[in-house]
C-alpha cells in the first residue's frame, strides 16, 4: 500500500492536472451547498415575501397579496425554464441579450456543467432570482391591480425586462464586459424592482383614499414572521451567489447578517428619534432594507463595511419612506421602491466604494484606490434605471391594451379584493 501511494505522489507531480479541467470538474460539496442555496432562496417568495407583504396589505386584500405573491413565483418558475434561462445566459448577442439556442434548456443535460455545478442547478438557482424580483414589483401595486392583469405583466415584465438586464451583468452582457459589480443582485434585482414598482403604480395611480382615509396593515406579526423568513432564506441569497461552498460565501454569509442587523436598528433608532415610537414594522422594514443594500456588495466587503452599508441602508430606507415619499407623492403601496429601489441605489455605490481586494481580487472600491469603480457603478445604476423605466412603461400600457385595463373597478378595490377576486376571506370580521 505504501509503494502505491508513493507511485500515486508520483504521478501527481509528474503528471499534474491542469487548471481548466479542474475548473470543470463536478464538485460535489459546491453542487450540495448551491442546492441547499436554492431552496432557501425559493422559501423567500412564496412564504416570505407572501407573508412580509400579506402582513402589511388591508386585511381585505391579504389573500390577493397572497395569490399574486404565489402565482409570480410559479409563472417565473415556468418562463424561465422555456427562454427566460437563454435570454440572460444563452450565448451573448452584442451585449444586450442571450440568443434562444437554450430555449426550452435545449442543450443542457444532466452531464452538462457550469463551473463545478451541474448547469441544472444553477438554472434553478436563477431562477428563484428571478421569480423573486418580479415579485417584488408587486408591493407597489397592491389594493388595485386586477389579478388577470399582473398575470399579463408578469411574463412580459420577466420577458423583457428582467431577462435582459440579468444578461447585461452576470450572461456576459455590457455591464459585465465594462466590470460593474453585482455580487448577488443590487442592479439586477433591487432596483430592477424598485423603479419597476415606482413606474407600474404612477400608471395605475393612487388607492382610492389615499392620504385620507386610514390604511392600516391587516398584521405587523404576519410581516415580521415574513422579514425573519426573508433574513433566513437572504443567506442562501448572498452566500449561494459565489456558486462554491468557500471562503467568499462565508464572508458573504457573514456580512449578509450583519448588515441586516444594522438595518434594522438605524432604521429603528431614526424612527424612534422622528417618531418617538420604535415600531415593529420599522425593525423589521429596516431588516430587509439592510438585506437589499449588501446584496451587491456581498462577495466584495468586509465586517467594517457591512456595518457602514447596513447603518446607512436603515436611516436611508426610513426616510425614503417617511420623507421621500411624502413630498413626491407617489402612491407605493408596500415601499418597494423606498426599500429596494433607494436602498439597491445605495448597495451598488457602495459596492464602488467599499469593494475590498482581499476579500474577492475580482473587485476594487475607490476606498481601496480604484476610483474608476465607482464611476462604473454609476453607469451600471443610471442604465438600469432608464431601461427599466421606458421598458415597464411599455409592457404596463401593452398589458392593459390585452387585458382591457390595469385596475379593478371601484366597487371592487372597496369591497377588497379577496372576496370579489377571489371569493375568499383571510379573517372572519364580524
Amino acid at each position: 500500500m505504501r509503494v502505491l501511494s508513493y507511485l500515486t505522489t508520483a504521478l501527481l507531480v509528474l503528471c499534474p492536472v491542469s487548471s481548466a479541467l479542474a475548473a470543470d470538474a463536478l464538485d460535489t460539496g459546491d453542487t450540495a451547498w448551491i442546492i441547499v442555496a436554492t431552496a432557501l432562496v425559493m422559501v423567500m417568495t412564496p412564504a416570505g415575501l407572501a407573508l412580509f407583504y400579506g402582513g402589511m396589505s388591508r386585511y381585505k386584500n391579504l389573500l390577493n397579496t397572497y395569490a399574486m405573491t404565489f402565482v409570480a413565483y410559479c409563472l417565473g418558475s415556468v418562463i424561465w425554464v422555456m427562454w427566460g434561462y437563454s435570454i440572460a445566459f444563452g450565448p451573448d448577442k452584442a451585449g444586450m441579450v442571450g440568443g434562444l439556442e437554450h430555449a426550452f434548456l435545449s442543450g443542457i443535460g444532466v452531464e452538462s456543467l457550469s463551473g463545478t455545478i451541474p448547469t441544472l442547478v444553477f438554472v434553478v438557482f436563477q431562477m428563484t432570482f428571478a421569480a423573486i424580483t418580479v415579485a417584488l414589483v408587486l408591493g407597489s401595486v397592491v389594493d388595485r391591480m386586477k389579478f388577470s392583469s399582473w398575470i399579463v405583466f408578469t411574463v412580459l415584465w420577466l420577458t423583457f425586462i428582467y431577462s435582459p438586464i440579468a444578461h447585461w451583468v452576470w450572461g456576459g452582457g455590457w455591464m459585465a464586459g465594462m466590470g460593474a459589480l453585482d455580487f448577488a443582485g443590487g442592479t439586477v434585482v433591487h432596483i430592477n424592482a424598485g423603479v419597476g414598482g415606482l413606474v407600474l403604480s404612477y400608471i395605475l395611480g393612487k388607492r382610492l383614499g389615499y392620504g385620507k382615509t386610514p390604511m392600516f396593515p391587516s398584521s405587523v406579526s404576519l410581516t415580521a414572521l415574513g422579514a425573519a423568513l426573508l433574513w433566513f432564506g437572504w443567506f442562501g441569497f448572498n452566500a449561494g451567489s459565489e456558486l462554491a461552498a468557500d471562503g467568499i460565501a462565508a464572508s458573504a454569509f457573514l456580512v449578509t447578517n450583519t448588515s441586516a442587523a444594522m438595518g434594522a436598528l438605524g432604521w429603528m433608532f431614526a424612527e424612534w428619534m422622528i417618531n418617538k415610537k420604535p415600531t415593529l414594522l420599522g425593525i423589521a422594514s429596516g431588516v430587509v432594507a439592510g438585506l437589499v443594500a449588501i446584496t451587491p456588495a456581498a462577495g466584495f466587503v468586509g465586517l467594517i463595511s457591512s456595518l457602514i452599508i447596513g447603518l446607512g441602508a436603515g436611516v436611508l430606507g426610513f426616510f425614503s419612506v417617511a420623507v421621500l415619499k411624502k413630498k413626491i407623492g407617489y402612491d407605493d403601496s408596500l415601499d418597494a421602491f423606498g426599500v429596494h429601489g433607494m436602498c439597491g441605489i445605495w448597495g451598488a455605490l457602495a459596492t464602488g466604494l467599499f469593494a475590498n481586494p482581499a476579500i474577492n481580487e475580482l473587485g476594487t472600491g475607490l476606498f481601496f484606490g480604484n476610483p474608476k469603480q465607482l464611476f462604473v457603478q454609476s453607469v451600471s445604476i443610471v442604465g438600469t434605471i432608464v431601461y427599466t423605466a421606458i421598458g415597464t412603461a411599455i409592457v404596463t400600457y401593452v398589458t392593459k391594451a390585452i387585458t382591457g385595463g390595469l385596475r379593478v373597478s371601484e366597487e371592487e378595490e372597496v369591497l377588497g379584493l379577496d372576496s370579489s377576486i377571489h371569493g375568499e376571506r383571510a379573517f372572519e370580521i364580524e
